[in-house]
């Protein structure tokens, strides 16, 4: 202890041990930009604090939600932006998930020691998604009620428990009240509290497995452990940087949601069934697949193989070239068959989004539809 230390009362060594400028700053912080991670998690915090706000104004109901919805629009000051940042930012997050999920896997950063939180993050994802069908229900209006209805039927055609799960998921036969506060208690309960603590281990193993990799690397920390807290930055530095990119995400979203509107269509209605009907985008593509064949092998079997290949990556590759390098020579095939599965998803939600009609008709973008 220096001769400063003793003689420094107890309260301003206090103050000081928050204050001061040269805390150590792990190599974890320091050689990473928190980059789509962070966005992700600014996203998640953005959907907090307009989802608690939306809370205020909204009550699930079916007579209800949906004159609460068009309020926001109307007589609720700032309704309309916050509901509007509340939407673009979920959407937002599925692409910015998207797109981390796809960096750690062209640089191969799912490897040993991180395969347990490639699962971790591969979870987290499907979450995203679970939140953003959930709340895409919320509005209920004839898109809402239409998108439950497809799901419904796609659960109903699991074999032995698809009527279990449809009653599950509906609390009851068909689409009303019991699916709409189920929904509701998913996504502003359940999916979030899932979500958070995912997130947790999720952070906690990227600071884990840096450290485990450094020792793979051959700088063994465990011999000498302040060789990871030398400083090359500030903490004041690094909460700068990532308030200022906080507040980039902010202000993107705020200009974003002023400009364009969240979409609303009609009360939904049982009696009127809209054609086409539509998944929303992200889900779109699982609804074009689906016009191909049978709903349980399309609609069940393929997305499980899917998710279940891209679970066990990891474990499939032990190679230790390439950590780090977009697009190593070493991996080649793995990156183009990745690339060539995401550019077939993709194109799959362009052509279910742009390309389909009354019927589920294929139509170029610039044909007209016919209502013949």
């Amino acid at each position: 202890m220096t001769e400063e230390d003793t003689t420094t009362s107890p309260r301003n060594r206090f103050a000081r041990s928050i204050l001061r400028e040269k805390i150590p700053v792990s190599r974890w912080v320091t050689n990473r930009i928190l980059g789509l991670g962070a966005i992700n998690f600014y996203l998640f915090a953005l959907l907090t604090i307009t989802g608690t706000l939306l809370m205020v104004y909204y009550v699930p109901s079916t007579t209800q939600a949906y004159n609460d919805i068009k309020d926001l629009g109307t007589t609720v000051s700032f309704g309309s932006i916050v509901r509007n940042m509340h939407r673009w930012s979920a959407f937002l997050m599925i692409i910015s998930g998207f797109l981390h999920m796809s960096r750690v896997f062209f640089t191969a950063e799912y490897r040993e020691p991180r395969e347990f939180n490639w699962l971790v993050g591969l979870f987290l994802f499907l979450m995203i998604l679970g939140m953003a069908y959930t709340g895409y229900t919320l509005p209920w209006d004839q898109k809402s009620y239409w998108g439950l209805t497809i799901m419904s039927q796609i659960l109903e055609a699991i074999p032995g428990i698809g009527s279990k799960l449809q009653y599950l998921v509906l609390g009851g036969t068909e689409v009303g009240q019991n699916t709409l506060t189920r929904s509701f208690v998913m996504h502003v309960k359940l999916l979030p509290l899932l979500m958070s603590m995912l997130m947790a281990v999720h952070f906690w193993r990227i600071w884990k497995d840096d450290h485990i990799t450094l020792t793979f690397a051959g700088e063994d920390h465990t011999e000498s452990p302040n060789q990871l807290e030398q400083p090359s930055v500030t903490w004041r530095y690094i909460l700068t940087r990532e308030t200022s990119k906080f507040l980039l995400v902010l202000l993107f979203v705020l200009v974003f949601s002023i400009l364009f509107n969240a979409p609303l269509e009609e009360q939904a209605n049982p009696m009127v069934t809209p054609d086409p009907v539509k998944a929303p985008w992200f889900f779109v593509g699982l609804q074009e697949v689906l016009s191909w064949g049978a709903p349980f092998w399309t609609g069940i079997v393929a997305p499980l193989l899917a998710i279940v290949a891209v679970a066990v990556i990891p474990y499939f590759d032990h190679g230790r070239e390439g950590i780090g390098v977009w697009f190593h020579p070493s991996r080649r095939l793995s990156n183009v068959l990745f690339t060539a599965a995401v550019t077939i998803f993709i194109g799959l939600i362009i052509v279910g989004e742009f390309m389909r009609g009354p019927g589920w008709i294929f139509y170029w973008p610039w044909q007209h539809w016919s209502v013949n």
